[in-house]
């Protein structure tokens, strides 16, 4: 179905059977033999799904396992950071993640056509074309606030928000804007293509690969792409003048979703800007955990903590909660 707000995306096409992605060239294809999307008979493979957009890009999406919806959503690299974690839920919930526009397996984009609206739109056509009920959010760094404001547009299907180093109010303060100032700038961005600094800081030790073996390391640096590099400081440039997310964000968790069971995730070496304290600020009630010597991935530095804190928090704050509405 279209989203009657989001009227950019028509329609999933599934193709049962594949594998979370292990090896990657940066554009690995789902299966061309694809069928309308039906949670008739899913059974419990893995589902790899393109959202098919009216106009591009179309959006890879990952879905395994049964039970409760846990949707994830990271924004600036892709999807891959979710595996380890995804891989110890799956038993007891249905987990969904995707790429972002421009990002990952999705199409990618010209870097000036990236932004937080489009990321967030892209999660509110997921929600509604698999017709997703009773979802809990799992949002990491930009997936804050574009996953928090797309769920906004579809509020009675929200069910929890858990935030992994990820903040949803708009950026203040000469470091907090600083840093967005200079990520996304376009120097930064060339030199970064030029270079391949970040993506590969990101998949060492430091902050996917912890726990990664070579060719895991290997298969998330190169699911990037120097297109990919473009698209993640697209989204940081615009993360610091994207206003109408901002607004929605204040709309959303000042109303419909403030009285949320909410559960904060955070590395102990990175949150120099206090943002778990401001979540505790808004949620008094939130459960928080803290990723002992985690840095910016601390489902990945930890996926066994991390894994075991959704699924007891969900059991008892979001679970007795289900089918209430908000």
């Amino acid at each position: 179905m279209i989203n009657r707000q989001q009227k950019a995306y028509e329609s999933v096409v599934v193709a049962t059977g594949g594998q979370f992605p292990m090896q990657a060239s940066g554009r690995a294809a789902v299966p061309a033999s694809t069928t309308a999307v039906s949670n008739e008979g899913r059974g419990s493979n893995l589902t790899s799904a393109l959202l098919k957009p009216l106009r591009r890009p179309n959006i890879a999406v990952t879905d395994i396992g049964q039970g409760p919806v846990l949707l994830f959503v990271h924004t600036g690299f892709w999807s891959f950071i979710w595996r380890d974690v995804i891989s110890r839920l799956a038993p007891d919930f249905r987990c969904i993640c995707f790429d972002a526009p421009g990002t990952g397996q999705s199409d990618r984009l010209r870097a000036g056509s990236i932004s937080l609206v489009k990321a967030s739109r892209a999660l509110t056509a997921i929600i509604e074309a698999l017709n997703l009920t009773d979802v809990t959010l799992v949002v990491h760094d930009l997936g804050g606030p574009s996953g928090i404001a797309g769920a906004a547009s579809v509020q009675e299907q929200i069910g929890g928000l858990c935030v992994v180093n990820a903040f949803a109010w708009k950026p203040s303060g000469i470091p907090f804007r600083g840093m967005l100032g200079l990520m996304g700038s376009v120097a930064m961005r060339e030199f970064d293509v030029f270079t391949g600094i970040l993506p590969r800081i990101t998949s060492s030790a430091f902050g996917v690969g912890r726990h990664l073996d070579a060719s895991s390391r290997t298969a998330f640096y190169a699911g990037i792409g120097r297109q990919g590099v473009r698209a993640f400081h697209g989204y940081l440039h615009d993360a610091r003048k994207s206003d109408a997310i901002y607004e929605q964000l204040d709309r959303a968790l000042t109303g419909p979703f403030r009285t949320l069971p909410l559960l904060t995730i955070f590395g102990e070496r990175n949150d120099p800007l206090g943002f778990q304290p401001r979540w505790k600020q808004l949620f008094p009630d939130a459960r928080q955990v803290v990723v002992s010597k985690g840095n910016h991935f601390p489902m990945c530095d930890d996926p066994d903590l991390v894994a075991a804190s959704i699924r007891e928090w969900h059991g008892d704050r979001v679970a007795p909660t289900l089918g209430r509405g908000n």
